[in-house]
């Protein structure tokens, strides 16, 4: 029994709850995912799973087993990257995670990052905040982009390195332009856009509550028509020529050229909040984790994120 692709058994099934997804993400079958598991147990002579007709979750001696894989596997996943590259010439995966919002920022950064290092391999998975915290706990992610003001000084574990504040705007349509697809309209107030018929995320995603928190600032309701956790849905939504969005602005820069509208800045209150990239507080890290770290921080980097985060300054 190979231990290390055993524990990554193991974490598959964490994250996936089922035995079935699991053994599909591990590209095995089922009882192969199964059998490995038993030996597993065998070995340390415990029950690690709880069983019954599905998944049910881990025994108390599965869960420390369970944190000690994922240490074993990022252990072992550095020292692969460590002996097959150099700082100069990184080679190997890069997982990055974001908030949905964030993801235009991502991608950008994942492909600015191929482009320079062709040897590396970026991944970009759109998450919840927690799963965003808790993958990059876990080692199953690099880096995430995520809410500054989510990680606690109690958190010890993470540190963010500060990309760009993010800035709300009420998105609406208008009729086609020949100019300029995206118009930066007059300021609104946050009292003011209560009074429209609005698209918003649904409340189970941090972003929404960032805004909910703010109506509750000005003690206005907003007149919610439509809820989404589609982040598409969310600007196609602008299409309905009486329903209106709220957006961060890195969001607004990236709706689909067939829409014609304006981006009116949310004001009274300014609403700016910080967004990071989330990493563990960790002085050892891989040299592919340590470029992508620098690059974050570079001066190329930082000019293209002021003109791409959001501020719609056209």
């Amino acid at each position: 029994m190979n231990l290390f692709v055993s524990l990554g058994y193991l974490v598959a099934l964490d994250e996936h709850k089922h035995f079935g997804r699991a053994a599909d993400a591990c590209n095995i079958t089922q009882p192969a995912l199964s059998n490995a598991l038993k030996a597993l147990e065998d070995s340390y002579g415990i029950s690690i799973i709880s069983r019954g007709q599905n998944f049910i979750g881990f025994t108390p001696e599965g869960e420390l087993v369970l944190a000690m894989a994922r240490r074993v596997l990022l252990e072992q996943r550095s020292l692969q990257q460590e002996i097959s590259t150099t700082a100069s010439n990184p080679r190997g995966n890069l997982y990055l995670g974001a908030v949905p919002s964030a993801i235009p920022v991502a991608a950008r950064f994942a492909a600015m990052i191929q482009t320079k290092h062709k040897e590396v391999f970026v991944q970009i998975k759109s998450l919840s905040s927690q799963e965003l915290e808790t993958g990059v706990e876990h080692g199953t992610l690099d880096m995430a982009l995520g809410y500054t003001e989510r990680i606690k000084v109690t958190q010890r574990l993470l540190t963010t390195v500060h990309q760009y504040n993010e800035k709300f705007y009420l998105v609406k349509q208008t009729e086609q332009s020949s100019s300029k697809i995206i118009q930066k309209a007059a300021p609104i107030s946050w009292n003011d856009a209560t009074k429209l018929p609005l698209c918003l995320l649904s409340k189970e995603m941090h972003n929404r509550s960032i805004i909910d928190h703010t109506f509750e600032l000005v003690g206005a309701v907003p007149h919610t028509v439509i809820e989404t956790n589609s982040i598409s849905a969310l600007g196609l939504a602008s299409i309905a020529e009486h329903v209106c969005s709220i957006m961060p602005g890195a969001l607004v820069g990236n709706l689909t050229k067939e829409l014609s509208i304006k981006a009116h800045p949310l004001v009274e209150p300014q609403i700016e909040i910080a967004i990071a990239w989330i990493l563990l507080n960790n002085e050892r890290r891989s040299h592919v984790q340590n470029m992508a770290l620098t690059f974050a921080q570079s001066q190329e980097w930082r000019a293209y994120l002021k003109k791409y985060s959001g501020s719609l300054d056209f």
